[in-house]
Parts: structure tokens; sequence; C-alpha cells
């Protein structure tokens, strides 16, 4: 038998620590989905203030959120700050300049977009015509999340999750250590 190799994540995992105590992060989802809602769902689980940007109504009606500090219309009453991740949880609505456009004009640390990542988001040309600036639009990555193959919401909002905690630790993600 080999002797425990004492590590303070090992310890935290088993109950035998507590958990480091992050500085204060929030997650804004922008978009109503089944992917969002579970996106939400889950960045709670890992200290997440979570908020819900949603600009049409009647979209709440097809998928509920119940979870986190609510749903707003516009990035503004989002609340975001220097610690704030956006993810765009559907690329095929017509508000899609305008609010990321409002999300790079906010204080947020990282904004990501789903999407297929083999051809031209369709947000490049949306910011373009909202008279965005390249460097600007560059800020925003796309395709998100870690390439697990991803197909259902919940996968697709593990993978996501997943990727921004990488991020937030400066690591690659994937099994790369």
């Amino acid at each position: 038998m080999t002797d425990h190799v004492h590590d303070a994540s090992c310890a935290v995992a088993h109950g035998d620590a507590p958990a480091p105590r992050d500085e204060p992060k929030t997650l804004v989802a922008i978009f109503a989905s089944p992917m969002s809602a579970q996106l939400l769902r889950y960045a709670l689980d890992l200290g997440y203030r979570t908020v819900l940007v949603e600009p049409d109504p009647t979209k709440l009606e097809r998928t509920p959120h119940e979870h986190g500090d609510g749903t707003v219309a516009t990035m503004d009453a989002a609340g975001l700050d220097g610690n704030t991740d956006v993810v765009v949880c559907d690329h095929h609505r017509g508000e899609l300049g305008v609010l990321i456009r409002d999300a790079l004009a906010g204080e947020t640390r990282w904004i990501g977009l789903m999407g297929n990542p083999h051809h031209e988001g369709p947000h490049v040309k949306a910011l373009r015509d909202l008279g965005v600036a390249d460097d600007e639009i560059a800020r925003v990555h796309r395709p998100i999340g870690l390439n697990i193959g991803s197909r259902t919401p919940a996968e697709i909002a593990i993978a996501t999750l997943a990727g921004l905690i990488a991020d937030r630790n400066t690591r690659p993600g994937g099994f790369a250590f």
C-alpha cells in the first residue's frame, strides 16, 4: 500500500478541509433556452451569482428559469463587473448584436458565444453593423466550453462551465495537466 500524499484539493474533495473562498463571480446567460436553464442551475453550485438576460418575455413561457438572481431584459440591468462571465446561449436571435455590444461596453471578465467554430459566427456581422471595432469583436470567445462532444443542453452547460473554470484558473482544460 502506498502512503497517501496530502493535497489541499484532495482534502477539500473528501470534506476534510473547507473549500477555498473564491472572489464573488457572476454568470450572465443571454437568451432563455434549455441550455441556459441548465447553465444557470449548475453555476449556482459553482458559487456564481446568476442572471438571465431575456429581452423577449414570451420566450420565458417556453423555458422557465427559476434559479438565480432573476431575469432582466437588458445588459445594463444584469449588474456586470470585472468578475462577470457572459455566455450567449442562442446565436439565431435578432437581438444578438445589441446584447453582445452592450456586454462588450460593460465591465466583464469573459464573453462567449455558442456556435460552430467552422464558420464565422453571426455575431461578427451583427457587431460590425453596429459599428463595433474588430478588436472588441475579437474579445468574444467562440466556440465556448471544452470539446467533449456535448449534445444535450446539460452536457453543453457542463462543458461550458468546465471551460470557464479552466479559464479562471489559467488552465488549458481537457486532460492536459
